[in-house]
């Protein structure tokens, strides 16, 4: 004849309610009562860890998370209102659960509705893995859950923020070195700080000078108009046009040679 298997949580749903007066001292705060029951539903809290558990997270911290909100409802729970509880329990462990793995193991910034949505994938993923013996598709994996194909690819998107890698870490492949860092691989040296420190400088003197030279200047260097379309455009001669030019590139030089260095 056949064993049937059934989980701690629905174990401890069969079986005989804990008596109201051990609840009530351990309420009253008796190290005894309290301690039986621990080890009564420390099984149902260690089952709730383990469906929460990650390639990436150690089951021993969720499994300690687990038992210290059980130990919270215990103390919170009040057998007279009449429920069982683990009906109590489960929500404020799984809660607890949630929050741990939300809020202190993720590297980066990761609103909590995507968390719980990353969360759902990759519990998702793990039944599927085993279901099919291989990894699961972003289709496969939309289906499973009930939501769009672009929701899961976002998800898996944003679990690439769960953990963070040190730039001091080895890389592995790094070619010829074999102490090369990750820092050396990712890092380049920015070309055009110059240009952009230039920029900087030239806008300021820019300002200094006249509405009428700094139309020239645009004109003549960003629209690359000749000294005499810009006579045409301004309804000068190109004489003036040549006179104004020099006296605001002289400016130019004046305004950035006195500005201090930074």
């Amino acid at each position: 004849m056949g064993t049937t298997l059934i989980s701690p949580v629905e174990a401890v749903a069969r079986s005989p309610r804990a008596d109201t007066d051990v609840f009530a001292r351990a309420r009253a705060g008796e190290p005894a009562a309290r301690e039986q029951l621990v080890l009564r539903f420390l099984p149902m809290a260690r089952s709730l860890a383990w469906r929460y558990r990650r390639a990436d997270e150690p089951l021993d911290d969720l499994v300690q998370v687990a038992s210290v909100a059980l130990v919270k409802a215990l103390a919170r729970f009040d057998p007279q209102r009449g429920v069982a509880f683990q009906s109590f329990a489960v929500p404020t462990i799984v809660g607890e659960l949630k929050r741990h793995l939300r809020d202190t193991r993720w590297a980066a910034y990761v609103p909590q509705r995507m968390r719980e949505r990353v969360l759902e994938v990759d519990r998702a993923a793990e039944s599927l893995r085993h279901a099919l013996g291989r990894s699961p598709t972003v289709e496969e994996l939309a289906r499973e859950i009930g939501i769009e194909p672009a929701a899961v690819a976002d998800a898996l998107q944003a679990a690439t923020a769960y953990e963070a890698v040190s730039l001091d870490s080895p890389a592995h492949g790094g070619g010829d070195d074999p102490g090369a860092r990750l820092m050396d691989l990712l890092g380049a040296e920015e070309q055009r700080y110059d240009v952009v420190d230039h920029a900087v400088t030239i806008a300021a003197a820019l300002r200094a000078l006249p509405a009428r030279q700094r139309a020239i200047l645009r004109l003549r260097f960003c629209e690359d108009m000749t000294q005499t379309q810009i006579a045409a455009r301004m309804s000068i001669s190109q004489m003036h046009v040549s006179r104004l030019l020099r006296q605001a590139l002289t400016r130019l030089r004046e305004v950035t040679h006195e500005r201090p260095a930074q």
